[in-house]
């Protein structure tokens, strides 16, 4: 039998957190596809309490500071995880695969690894070893709603 706090559910609850409700899409798409044991979750954004407005926007390196993208990028990499519960109802079945964060930064803002590090280090607290995963971290002009970032994941369905 597992201790409690095995579970990513119980993980999140020792880091104080939970999971909040899964957002609607606001275009045409769908917020999760699966292809056999893959699952792919569209892009999501850090958004707040009410789940509508991002908690954090505007530009990495031209008003937002580097603790704040991280924080949103925390939140984003929450919102991901929400949907990959709806698609599969449990998140012990999941292997994280590839995390891809885009960066609503200035020209010249380089410390775009260290804001996606806050989703990274979410989904790997979270998932435990099945939280370690391939990266990717760009800096883009802007985003939806002018979110400081937007999070992306690739998962394996365990069986």
């Amino acid at each position: 039998m597992t201790a409690s706090s095995d579970t990513p559910l119980a993980r999140l609850k020792d880091l104080g957190l939970t999971l909040p409700n899964a957002a609607a899409p606001v275009a045409n798409y769908a917020p999760f596809v699966r292809a056999g044991a893959l699952l792919f979750i569209s892009g999501q954004l850090p958004l707040g309490v009410n789940g509508v407005d991002p908690a954090h926007r505007g530009k990495l390196g031209a008003g937002v500071s580097l603790e704040d993208g991280q924080s949103a990028a925390r939140q984003a990499a929450l919102n991901v995880l929400a949907q990959a519960n709806v698609a599969v109802g449990d998140l012990s079945r999941l292997r994280a695969i590839r995390l891809g964060g885009y960066v609503n930064s200035a020209p010249d803002f380089a410390a775009l690894p260290q804001v996606v590090n806050g989703a990274s280090d979410l989904v790997a607290a979270v998932l435990g070893e099945n939280g370690k995963h391939a990266r990717f971290a760009v800096g883009v002009a802007q985003l939806p709603l002018d979110a400081a970032v937007e999070v992306e994941g690739i998962f394996e369905i365990l069986a």
